[in-house]
């Protein structure tokens, strides 16, 4: 589903780059960061080289973000969670304040999400899922519809694991890291295999791997894998993270919290994103050109995935290491290059950089993963972060994610309806 670009108005007058980025307050690529996110609409100029945008609409969202700006407060106001976790800064981003990518990239996705838990580093940490959360979480997962997708095979785990542990309203720091430990391997475990012959058994990468594609590993693909998962663990409070703080705050235990988060990155606007940047990598490979599978892209009036990122006026850090991973992969070579042709060719109009979400991409289809692989990993490496937060949330004032709303209806009294 995207979101439905507003009826041209035709009386109203039309600005330039440059004066949009002026009356928003923002630099030029923000402008167009706005329109890769829908939240501008864009046309180019016939008589010139750049794009023009509705002066009514820019004016619109500038007041929107004077409103949302406006300071945190119970009547309004855009929510401001402090949090020792996640720094975004500058195009780079730190997990406790060292550099997340150096730190994926070093040490496996175990040891990243220790460090995010405790601020200490266990070498050699391995997760490891208890028998009767595992069989728990397979038999309520083998009920499911086949055609069911792995976001939901995952909820359904978390839901069964929770039944099955009579710890679990229990909020103490110990007993939650306890939980997040079991927790990640089980949902793992309880994915349906794809590779013959595949065990649970070595770093959680290695058991991921065998339930997203039939191929065999090579050590650059695990690595870049392991990698995948420790990039992503946490990237402050995107959405789903907001969701999982909300749970925690109602003292929702961390199998619920976990939910939580699975339920929002459901939403096309969230976890979606790197299918939509898959199938358009197979297409662009199907086409030996990105130009066309582009201009259909948007002609049918949807942004390309896979580029921009309201956080990064330059390259997604995230997306920056996985593309060097993917050059020490041999077999990787044509799904990379139909990445950077996207990029290239979407250069050409619009300077957006590439996001995780493309990276991603070119990582499962140069694995021969389906679509869904890239929204299951992220999901997996998030759960750490969102047990994180939990564990941060629980340490808070109870029920405080309660903000005030702005009542803009019919003023009372109001007659009975009839």
């Amino acid at each position: 589903m995207h979101d439905q670009e507003p009826a041209p108005d035709h009386t109203s007058r039309r600005l330039s780059t440059k004066e949009t980025a002026e009356l928003l307050g923002v630099k030029p690529e923000t402008v167009y960061a706005y329109v890769s996110r829908g939240q501008l609409s864009s046309r180019r100029d016939p008589g010139g080289r750049g794009s023009t945008f509705d002066a009514m609409e820019v004016e619109a969202l500038a007041r929107r973000n004077k409103r949302e700006s406006g300071g945190s407060s119970a009547s309004g106001g855009e929510l401001s969670v402090r949090t020792r976790l996640t720094l975004i800064d500058k195009d780079r981003y730190y997990f406790r304040g060292v550099d997340a990518a150096e730190l994926a990239a070093r040490h496996s996705y175990e040891e990243v999400a220790e460090w995010l838990w405790t601020g200490t580093l266990r070498p050699g940490a391995t997760f490891t899922a208890p028998s009767a959360s595992v069989a728990a979480a397979r038999r309520s997962v083998n009920a499911l519809p086949e055609h069911s997708d792995p976001v939901d095979r995952l909820r359904v785990a978390a839901i069964a694991a929770a039944a099955v542990d009579p710890l679990r309203f229990d909020l103490s720091e110990d007993t939650v890291l306890g939980t997040a430990r079991t927790l990640i391997p089980t949902l793992v475990a309880a994915l349906p295999s794809r590779a013959p012959g595949h065990r649970d058994e070595g770093p959680l990468a290695q058991r991921l791997w065998g339930r997203l594609t039939v191929r065999i590993a090579d050590e650059a693909s695990l690595r870049a894998l392991d990698t995948a998962l420790g990039l992503l663990v946490d990237h402050d409070l995107a959405a789903s993270t907001l969701a999982v703080r909300v749970a925690a705050s109602a003292r929702a235990h961390p199998y619920a919290a976990v939910s939580a988060g699975l339920g929002v990155l459901e939403g096309p606007l969230h976890g979606a994103a790197s299918g939509l940047a898959h199938r358009m990598l197979l297409d662009v490979l199907d086409e030996g050109d990105a130009a066309p599978v582009v201009a259909d892209e948007l002609r049918a009036g949807r942004r390309v995935p896979g580029l921009g990122h309201r956080l990064y006026p330059g390259e997604d850090p995230r997306a920056r290491a996985l593309f060097t991973l993917l050059d020490e992969m041999p077999h990787a070579a044509p799904a990379l290059a139909a990445a950077r042709d996207v990029v290239t060719t979407t250069a050409r109009h619009t300077p957006l950089h590439a996001n995780v979400d493309l990276a991603l991409a070119a990582f499962t289809v140069a694995c021969g993963m389906g679509a869904s692989a890239g929204e299951t990993i992220f999901a997996v490496a998030r759960t750490a972060g969102w047990i994180a937060h939990a564990l941060e949330e629980y340490g808070e004032r109870p029920l405080r994610m309660r903000p005030s709303g702005t009542y803009v209806g019919e003023r009372p009294p109001q007659p009975l309806p009839k």
